[in-house]
């Protein structure tokens, strides 16, 4: 017999996932702003319907919406169903919410997406943490997701998340910041060749000679990227990354860098 999956949340992701379980799984859902599409699940009219009877809940919602959706689905689920929360929240937030399904005998795990999920759907790469990550990932890659859980303890995935997100975001941060600047000083194309260059040398090597790097040449860096700010400002742009660069690099002489 298929297993019995819940949605709650059938926007973008909420809806690849829901359409890619379903040819291994019964599948229902539930989205308060839902606007009817081609459906080859069950979509119910509220949040109760959806959970009842499911193995596990896949909350694929906003973070300031996880909690509502945790409480919809409370007092409404089969006995040993796993909640498992995809929101992009903090860690403290899953511990919160791990505390509130606990606490009305749910078993909870909090998981992330590690790829954009239009382009893998339901094979998204998804880390999972705490008591029902287990059992979450065995029947759901069973079902077709691709979950890897990383143990009990609640917020490990989400701050693994956001580890990455530091770096990616922040990474594209710094390209658009670098980017408008370049296009104001008539070297746009370089800009962007150089970009490319850079990123695609980078490895372990390079990333150990550039935190050595900053370790010895911190307070020269400052100075550096103060003048990028400058620059920046004096091509109309706020210099924003340029400046919260120069401002962790005054903290390394007393700080320093760490190391794996």
């Amino acid at each position: 017999m298929k297993p019995h999956v819940a949605l709650l949340g059938l926007g973008e992701a909420g809806y690849a996932f829901a359409a890619g379980l379903s040819a291994r799984a019964r599948v229902t859902g539930f989205d308060p702003a839902w606007q009817d599409r081609p459906v080859d699940f069950t979509v119910t009219g509220g949040a109760a319907a959806a959970v009842a009877g499911a193995q596990v809940v896949i909350a694929l919602t906003a973070a300031a919406d996880a909690p509502g959706a945790l409480r919809s689905a409370l007092g409404h689920t089969a006995d040993g169903a796993i909640y498992l929360d995809l929101s992009t929240g903090s860690p403290e937030l899953k511990r919160e919410l791990a505390a509130q399904a606990a606490a009305h005998g749910l078993t909870f795990a909090e998981g992330v997406l590690m790829a954009p999920v239009l382009r893998l759907l339901e094979k998204t790469p998804v880390l999972a943490a705490g008591p029902g990550a287990g059992p979450a990932a065995a029947l759901l890659t069973a079902a077709g997701m691709d979950i890897t859980p990383l143990g009990a303890e609640v917020g490990e995935a989400a701050a693994r998340k956001l580890l990455r997100s530091i770096v990616v975001k922040g990474l594209t941060a710094l390209m658009v910041e670098s980017l408008r600047v370049a296009e104001a000083q008539g070297l746009g194309a370089w800009c962007h060749e150089h970009l490319v260059e850079t990123l695609t040398e980078l490895d372990g090597d390079v990333l150990r000679r550039l935190l050595d790097g900053t370790e010895r040449h911190s307070v020269r860096r400052v100075a550096e990227m103060e003048a990028a700010a400058e620059m920046a400002v004096a091509a109309g742009e706020s210099g924003a990354m340029a400046r919260a660069t120069a401002e962790v690099l005054k903290s390394v002489p007393a700080r320093g860098v760490p190391r794996p």
